[in-house]
């Protein structure tokens, strides 16, 4: 069985017990949604972010990791961010070069928790739906000193797998963080 397609269904249970008790929302951690995601994909904890968007304030702001929340936030205006670009269009993309496109590189700085900040060197970005809306953005990245030290490429299969989490997240993100911050 592929363990995303088990992970998938273990978001969409999680999703609806949620609608159902308002108050399991409380007890969810979605670093822990993170965390699950990156294993379930073979990549670091600290390469997978959650965004959130704020449609009132125009903006993503990090959901996860958690260290990442108090640190700042991505304009949607911003045409450097590629998860600015991926909420705006909509739309899905692989990077295998992103070390060398021109990027908003403030938040790679950034230690998260025991990890060294190295630079994304490879990228999946898409965004996360909730009834025909993008409240959210996902990436999920591989890092490291060089392209060669990041590991393999992404590929389709890899970006089918992440597409197949965002509609379970979209229910997650409506109950857990708000889609209007």
């Amino acid at each position: 069985m592929n363990p995303s397609f088990s992970l998938v269904t273990e978001l969409e249970r999680l999703a609806s017990a949620l609608g159902a008790d308002g108050d399991a929302d409380k007890k969810l951690s979605l670093q822990s949604v993170a965390d699950r995601i990156a294993k379930s994909l073979g990549v670091k904890p600290d390469e997978v972010a959650i965004m959130g968007l704020s449609t009132r304030w125009k903006h993503l702001y990090f959901l996860a990791p958690e260290a990442l929340h108090q640190v700042g936030y991505i304009p949607l205006s911003s045409n450097s961010a590629l998860a600015a670009r991926t909420a705006r269009e909509s739309r899905p993309e692989i990077n295998n070069k992103f070390a060398a496109v021109r990027h908003a590189s403030v938040f790679e700085g950034i230690k998260v928790g025991n990890a060294s900040a190295e630079a994304i060197q490879k990228i999946i970005s898409a965004p996360i739906l909730s009834d025909g809306r993008v409240v959210g953005i996902i990436q999920v990245s591989r890092k490291g000193t060089s392209l060669a030290t990041a590991g393999s490429d992404f590929t389709p299969t890899d970006l089918g797998q992440i597409l197949a989490l965002c509609k379970p997240l979209g229910k997650l993100l409506r109950h857990v963080a708000g889609t209007t911050e």
